[in-house]
């Protein structure tokens, strides 16, 4: 179903500095992406796919802080069509901050800043 939020994004400046800090706070588990600076993050138990073992959680991710957006915690919403969604943002009065992008053969990511200056991620599962 389209419209949830998925998923959590937190930018980092040292990537072991912020694992060891949320790991330590949350006991979240960590685990990196080989060649993406990126960091999974596994709020609560997975099952062998990654997904939420339990309801009433999301999993997230960790990323290099780059010089763009996003250079805050983002909520990633789960949409049908991320094309569509984008043309609406727009029409709405937010800002395309970038185009459908591949994740891999997961899926594909895109962000926006809304009205009120916020940047929202969204995503659409591959073959969804």
């Amino acid at each position: 179903m389209s419209g949830r939020v998925v998923h959590f994004e937190v930018p980092f400046d040292d990537g072991d500095r912020a694992r060891a800090f949320y790991g330590a706070i949350f006991r979240w588990t960590l685990q990196e992406m080989p060649g993406m600076d990126y960091t999974l993050a596994m709020s609560g138990p997975v099952t062998e796919q990654g997904a939420p073992e339990e309801p009433g959680y999301i999993n997230g991710g960790m990323f290099r802080r780059g010089e763009g957006e996003p250079r805050g915690p983002v909520i990633v919403v789960d949409v049908g069509d991320i094309d569509e969604t984008l043309t609406r943002v727009a029409e709405y009065g937010g800002e395309v901050l970038s185009a459908k992008q591949a994740v891999g053969a997961m899926g594909f990511a895109a962000y926006f800043r809304d009205t009120e200056g916020n940047v929202v991620g969204l995503w659409e599962t591959a073959g969804g």
